[in-house]
């Protein structure tokens, strides 16, 4: 009886191991160079219910560096039918200059089953950054060190077949504007480097089945939506292309079972182990898909996630319940990501206790309307707080899009405008990101990124990254100052409505310096008289500042 069901477990192991095998590996990238994406295509035979969860089954890349760091990509089922031959895919961007080696591990029910054979590339040097990351609280950094701070906007969707907006609902479809091809682009033209991006139901659809309130998209009972996957990769390369930086969003996708996911509720989304697994998988195939480029700067989990909490307001999901789903992820995902991109999520305006303080994310953030004047304390009492840098993820004059905001269309303008430089004087490494975007792209309001980048282009040279806030006095106007390197950099605001004279005092300067004032919307650059510093303090007197306009005023010493 034992050589009976020794003979079946043998027979067992070898058939697993028989059905289970790499058949060729194909590098599609013939020059590979440095942060430049490297395709891979794996030919194999394996048995599964559903190629895209790994407790079935997983194909992993195991790369050895140049300098000798061993990493694991995660590869992506393309096609095929269990038992039979099926492609899989791996995307690979290489951090480092130099002779890698790699191959292939196959596993099923989390068992290696078969390995390839050893293959090496060399990868080309370039002078491409590379992947961001965290640094400081004003900065991020590439991975040759170069400082960047984000000039922000919400770009979240591209238009919709049917807009709820009551007063701007035909301009929110208006598909010729409103696309991706159109809207970044223009984003990076104004000098906007770095956007927020969604995936939800009706914008990069990756895990609905349909039908779209968006005829981009295709309805689809394949896993994972093809022209959603199609479109995710084209915005992906646009982005390279632009030099644009994202804040993807992931949200719960279709986590209902009435989609594709196994939970019945929000509540049962956080805590149900097979929906925590669902979601795992989830991960798993954005990462192994989109992970190798450099222009997602963030993963970002949720939008609003107090929102999601109270969304039954009767029966609000328990705040720990949340806490411990993005510990878990976050930690999950710092583990299958070798690229350590930066990980997020955001709340409303209702902060969830110790959601702040999960050790693997990276940055917290917030969502700020009508109360724009508060952003820079914001910013600083969350600093101060956990310890994290902090980004306003929205801001807005006004929340609600019942309203008809051509009322107060000037007041949207102008509250636009300070968000940035608030955000710009502030320890924060990316400004704060309007919203509505085809309500101030209409207007033409976006133009004003320009002025904004190119004084934050001139801080980041001036100051190789480092920022140092000085103390400003200015009666009546408001007033923020920081010094990078040896320039000084000082923002005023008039909220009166009259010109204001103002005299600006600074601590912090020592020596002579030449006076540049800078008007942002049309980026003109007028030279003041020249100040030196007096006991630590320099004076400008009398600064004109127009009603409800902002000046920046650049101190240089010579």
């Amino acid at each position: 009886m034992k050589r009976i069901c020794l003979f079946f477990l043998i027979f067992f192991l070898y058939t697993g191991n028989l059905f289970s095998q790499i058949k060729q590996v194909k590098l599609r990238s013939g020059s590979p160079a440095q942060y430049e994406r490297v395709d891979v295509d794996i030919e194999l035979t394996a048995t599964w219910k559903n190629p895209y969860f790994q407790e079935e089954v997983a194909l992993n890349m195991k790369i050895v560096t140049p300098s000798g760091q061993e990493m694991t990509l995660p590869c992506y089922y393309e096609s095929g039918n269990s038992g039979s031959l099926s492609l899989w895919k791996a995307r690979f961007t290489p951090q480092e200059a130099g002779n890698y080696q790699y191959h292939f591990q196959l596993s099923q029910k989390g068992k290696v089953r078969n390995s390839s054979r050893p293959e090496t590339f060399i990868s080309g040097a370039t002078d491409r950054t590379g992947f961001l990351h965290v640094y400081d609280h004003w900065t991020l950094r590439f991975d040759n060190g170069t400082p960047f701070r984000g000039i922000g906007e919400n770009i979240c969707w591209e238009s919709r077949d049917e807009d709820d907006s009551r007063y701007f609902k035909e301009l929110h479809e208006v598909s010729s504007l409103y696309n991706y091809d159109s809207m970044l682009p223009q984003f990076a033209g104004y000098g906007g480097n770095f956007y927020r991006i969604w995936i939800c139901s009706w914008n990069l659809p990756i895990d609905y089945q349909g039908p779209f309130n968006n005829s981009r998209y295709l309805p689809s009972d394949t896993y994972y939506n093809p022209s959603a996957l199609a479109r995710m990769d084209r915005v992906v390369e646009l982005s390279e292309s632009l030099d644009l930086y994202m804040m993807l969003t992931l949200g719960q996708g279709g986590y209902l079972q009435k989609d594709r996911g196994v939970a019945t509720s929000d509540e049962d989304f956080f805590i149900n182990p097979k929906a925590r697994q669902w979601y795992k998988n989830r991960l798993r195939y954005i990462v192994a898909r989109w992970g190798y480029s450099p222009s997602i700067a963030m993963w970002e989990f949720f939008n609003e996630v107090d929102n999601v909490q109270y969304r039954d307001n009767d029966h609000p999901v328990p705040g720990q319940y949340i806490v411990d789903w993005h510990t878990e992820m976050a930690a999950y995902l710092k583990q299958i990501d070798p690229y350590q991109h930066i990980v997020t999520t955001s709340i409303s305006h209702r902060d969830i206790e110790g959601l702040n303080s999960i050790p693997d994310m990276d940055i917290n953030q917030k969502h700020i309307y009508n109360h724009t004047e508060v952003i820079p304390a914001e910013i600083s009492q969350y600093i101060n707080d956990f310890g994290k840098p902090y980004i306003i993820g929205e801001f807005g004059y006004e929340w609600d899009w019942s309203k008809n905001f051509n009322d107060f269309a000037a007041g949207m303008d102008i509250d636009f405008k300070r968000g940035l430089w608030y955000g710009l004087f502030s320890p924060t490494p990316v400004t704060p990101m309007s919203w509505w975007w085809e309500f101030f792209d209409n207007r033409g309001t976006n133009a004003y990124f320009r002025g904004v980048r190119e004084i934050s282009d001139r801080m980041l040279s001036a100051g190789k990254g480092s920022f140092v806030p000085l103390s400003v006095d200015a009666p009546g106007i408001e007033s923020f100052a920081v010094r990078c390197g040896e320039e000084i950099y000082l923002y005023l605001f008039n909220p009166v409505d009259a010109v204001f004279l103002s005299d600006v005092t600074l601590s912090g300067g020592n020596q002579k310096y030449n006076v540049q004032s800078f008007e942002p919307t049309y980026r003109i650059y007028t030279e003041l008289p020249a100040v030196s510093s007096v006991s630590g303090q320099i004076v400008l007197p009398k600064i004109p500042v127009a009603s409800m306009k902002e000046k920046v005023l650049i101190l240089t010493p010579y």
